[in-house]
């Protein structure tokens, strides 16, 4: 596992074959071939592309899960997101554009979810 903690910021490109856990801040792109888990201080600006995702801090920018992604009750993202499965904890705030990744049994759909859409389904989205 690698990790980045609290008060570090890394600006630029990371790249990671393994699960890799940010607690501090990243500006730029990361490719990770296993999870990306930003914890509660986490933030990231830029893009990730992802076999799956945790989300508990912040993420803007443009996010590529190929499988599972993960929002817990404290994320907040803002931008593009798409992933093949996704599971969505109450308090989430998503301010994104989210769609299932193409292949998906139910096809590509387009979301658009806010605040209030989580907290009126009890953060049960479904596309």
């Amino acid at each position: 596992l690698n990790t980045l903690v609290k008060g570090t910021l890394v600006e630029g490109n990371i790249k990671a074959e393994s699960d890799i856990r940010i607690d501090g801040t990243i500006k730029g792109t990361l490719e990770c071939g296993a999870k990306v888990i930003i914890g509660p201080t986490g933030f990231v600006n830029g893009e990730i592309k992802c076999a799956n995702a945790v989300i508990e801090g912040k993420f803007d920018g443009n996010l590529m899960v190929k499988e599972t992604l993960s929002l817990k009750e404290t994320a907040v993202i803002n931008g593009d997101a798409s992933y093949d499965k996704l599971i969505v904890q109450q308090g989430a705030v998503i301010n994104a554009a989210i769609k299932r990744n193409t292949g998906a049994t139910n096809g590509n759909k387009n979301v658009k979810v806010s605040k209030e859409v989580v907290k009126k389904t009890n953060g049960k989205v479904t596309a």
